[in-house]
């Protein structure tokens, strides 16, 4: 498999908290940063899409994303706290 190889930089105490979650998950320092690369291009692009969606066809209602948290398992949200 072809690979692009980095030279990555970060301060030290990050590298640490990086290693020992490399070794946590069972897997290489390589293999970590890439699975959390791809994450956060995942994220990046399900934030432009739904940027794009907002754009077209108006934001999300209150229903839409209620019956989206029901279809996937996740709690429905608290309410909103009034602020004073």
């Amino acid at each position: 498999m072809p690979v692009d190889r980095f030279s990555v930089t970060m301060n030290p105490e990050l590298g640490a908290a990086v290693r020992e979650a490399a070794q946590r998950a069972g897997m290489s320092v390589s293999g970590w940063l890439a699975a959390a690369a791809a994450a956060k291009v995942r994220n990046a692009l399900l934030g432009a899409a739904l940027d794009a969606w907002d754009a077209e066809d108006g934001p999300l209602t209150d229903e839409e994303l209620d019956a989206a948290r029901e279809e996937l398992g996740l709690p429905r949200r608290r309410p909103r706290e009034q602020v004073a």
